[in-house]
Order: C-alpha cells, then sequence, then structure tokens
C-alpha cells in the first residue's frame, strides 16, 4: 500500500509505479554526485531502495531514495526537486513523507551526503558527524566513466 501526500498542487508519493527513470537518471547524470551515471544503475539503485517522488500531475518533479535494512540503519541518497519547481517546499514535504514511512521508524542511524542543503537536513535533526573519525569511505568517483558499474 502506497503513502502519498497533498502538498499544494503537488503530490508526494512513495508508489514505485510512478517513478519516471527518464527524469530520474536526466537528473542524476548531470549532478554533482553521480555525473554520467548509466540508466542500468539508476534503475538497480531504485529497485534496491524505497523510493519517494514529487508530482505535479503525473509528471515526476522531485525524487529521493532510502537505502536501508529497514531495521537499524538508512542512508539518504539522490534528493533532488527539478529547477521550476523549486522554492515550494517540496524538499521539505519529502522529508516529512520519508521520515514518517512505517518501514523506517524506530531506526539507529541515518546518514546522509550533502554540498549545499545542510539547512534543510538540519531541520530534520540531522548533524554533522559527532565523531567522524569513527566512519570511513571507499569511494569511487570516476567509476561510471570507465564501465565498473555493471
Amino acid at each position: 500500500m502506497s503513502l502519498e501526500r497533498a502538498h499544494h498542487d503537488y503530490t508526494i508519493s512513495d508508489d514505485p509505479a510512478r517513478l519516471d527513470l527518464d527524469v530520474i537518471h536526466g537528473f542524476l547524470s548531470r549532478s554533482y554526485w553521480s555525473p554520467g551515471i548509466p540508466r542500468a544503475t539508476v534503475a538497480r539503485a531504485i529497485a534496491n531502495s524505497i523510493c519517494f517522488g514529487a508530482y505535479l500531475g503525473e509528471t515526476q518533479v522531485g525524487f529521493a531514495r532510502l537505502v536501508t535494512d529497514r531495521a537499524t540503519f538508512a542512508y539518504l541518497a539522490d534528493v533532488f526537486v527539478l529547477e521550476p519547481h523549486r522554492g515550494r517546499g517540496l524538499s521539505r514535504a519529502l522529508m516529512e513523507l520519508i521520515l514518517a514511512h512505517s518501514e523506517v521508524q524506530g531506526l539507529r542511524r541515518w546518514l546522509l551526503a550533502t554540498r549545499d542543503a545542510h539547512g534543510l537536513y538540519r531541520k530534520f535533526g540531522f548533524a554533522e558527524l559527532a565523531n567522524p573519525a569513527l566512519f570511513l569511505t571507499r569511494h569511487d568517483p570516476d567509476v561510471y566513466q570507465r564501465g565498473a558499474h555493471a
């Protein structure tokens, strides 16, 4: 059963059938965090995540993806609102629906990475890592250009 909420003229939904892979891939392949990401990789990421869309009528204008074990941990990724629809509270509405989702209640840890939206996420309880030395990363920014994503 899908979770859906109205936000002014928009709808925020977790219904995977509504997701528009063309819109999502189009944005992500040009974003600063996943330039050149292959369409098949986006499709696989969506299939293995809880995803949320923002829609004006039937047209997708925003997206967020939650990578989670649904018990202890979630990583929020790929959050965007298309430029013509920004400034209307859609990011906030996406976050409210994500945090209200029944499959992610009671999680011990949430993580995300952002270059420029710290203010938005702080409103929902996110903060800088209290002890960054505990966290390690393995990052391969050129993986999509090398074709090593399959």
